[in-house]
């Protein structure tokens, strides 16, 4: 990497080159330039109110990212800055970005669970990503958690920013992006970075992005659900994340097997991928045909199916903190070392932690909810503080707080 960097693009350049010849076409731009978040001609006549107009490159590395980073671009988009962003063909990314009508250039894909694979798989990305970088000139990168962004970004000496919100993730080694963010219940990183390149944002994640949802009534007829019925949204475990823990399979068919019997019951089951869906159409065959159990036939937004739902239960993350966020009943099978994020949730009561098999007898209330009205909090703080972070480092170099401290050195 070192030898790399001190060579020059030129060297760069031919390397990319060699090593992309031999490789075959990853999965074709996503085109929805109409609707999308991405227009060029808004960007074209936003003013600057600094007058400086910066590129800023942002990759979105698995599903969890789009409708994170979808609020992100517009507030960016409002300073008038130009935006660019790329993809991973990886669980729903694509179906996402088609749904939400972003117009984005996919490249690479997920290698599966070998990890020998996903090694192989994050340096091709990261010489695909390279490539297509060569020549934009961004100014910086941002991503959240995107390893094949920060190895490009090395390469092509873009600065960059990696937000995350599970402290427990696989690293880089001694790899790493220039600045980190991450919400403020999550301790620092012990990687080696100093506080002015750590920026830590108040609430989830999730509450980025969960202020503009609105609630879509189709969304319970479309999935055939009756209004009498307790609907409960299942979302399995990530069987191929690095962090997977076979218990939260077994404690996840537990708790599905424990709800069909009830008649009050229809479960909405999300699988993350094709082949996760093929497996579960296989393995609950005959509740899917009585339709206890829905799959749905599209992908539909997310928090929609949440709104509408009695309570969650979910092997992931996200899904789990979209409900929470949502004041929906949640319950997680997760049985990874839980992130300090999930342990916060779970002590404030807003996320109940099944870790045995006791615990899904025993700890799941299935009720209805008494209302699915009410408006939810509209002005959160994580947006405009992730915001600002980025345009800070993107104008100053630096973090708002060290911005301000060189302004006043300077004028004094």
């Amino acid at each position: 990497m070192q030898f790399l960097q001190q060579s020059g693009l030129d060297v760069n350049d031919a390397i990319i080159r060699g090593v992309l010849n031999e490789l075959p076409p990853q999965h074709p731009q996503v085109e929805v330039a109409e609707h999308s978040p991405v227009r060029p001609r808004e960007r074209e006549t936003n003013p600057v109110s600094t007058g400086v107009r910066k590129r800023i490159w942002i990759d979105l590395d698995n599903s969890p990212h789009v409708p994170f980073f979808l609020p992100i671009v517009d507030e960016l988009q409002k300073n008038g800055h130009e935006v660019i962003l790329t993809a991973r063909n990886s669980y729903q990314v694509c179906e996402l970005l088609k749904f939400h009508k972003i117009s984005c250039e996919v490249i690479g894909r997920h290698w599966g669970k070998n990890e020998v694979m996903k090694v192989i798989g994050t340096c091709v990305r990261t010489l695909r990503l390279a490539w297509r970088m060569i020549g934009r000139k961004a100014d910086l990168a941002v991503a959240h958690g995107s390893r094949s962004q920060v190895l490009a970004s090395m390469l092509l000496r873009i600065p960059s920013i990696t937000i995350y919100d599970y402290e427990f993730t696989q690293g880089l080694g001694p790899f790493r992006s220039d600045w980190v963010f991450l919400p403020s219940y999550v301790p620092d990183p012990t990687s080696n970075y100093s506080k002015s390149h750590i920026l830590k944002y108040p609430g989830l994640k999730e509450d980025v992005y969960v202020p503009r949802f609105r609630p879509d009534a189709t969304v319970r007829p479309e999935l055939g659900v009756m209004p009498n019925d307790v609907v409960i949204t299942m979302r399995p475990p990530a069987t191929e994340a690095h962090y997977h823990n076979p218990e939260s399979q077994v404690l996840f068919d537990a708790a599905i097997r424990q709800l069909i019997v009830r008649p009050e019951v229809r479960i909405i089951l999300l699988p993350r991928n094709e082949g996760q869906e093929k497996e579960l159409r296989g393995t609950w065959t005959e509740p899917i045909a009585k339709k206890k159990i829905v799959i749905p036939e599209r992908v539909l937004d997310g928090l929609n199916v949440i709104w509408f739902s009695d309570l969650v239960i979910s092997g992931g993350g996200t899904m789990n903190r979209e409900a929470a966020a949502l004041g929906i009943p949640v319950y997680s099978v997760f049985r990874g070392r839980i992130g300090a994020v999930d342990r916060y949730l779970a002590d404030s009561g807003r996320l109940v932690l099944l870790e045995s098999l006791a615990d899904v007898q025993s700890k799941i209330v299935v009720e209805r909810r008494r209302s699915i009205d009410g408006e939810l909090e509209r002005e959160r703080a994580a947006l405009s503080s992730i915001v600002e972070g980025i345009l800070s480092i993107a104008l100053h170099g630096c973090l708002p707080l060290y911005s301000e401290t060189q302004a006043v050195a300077i004028r004094s």
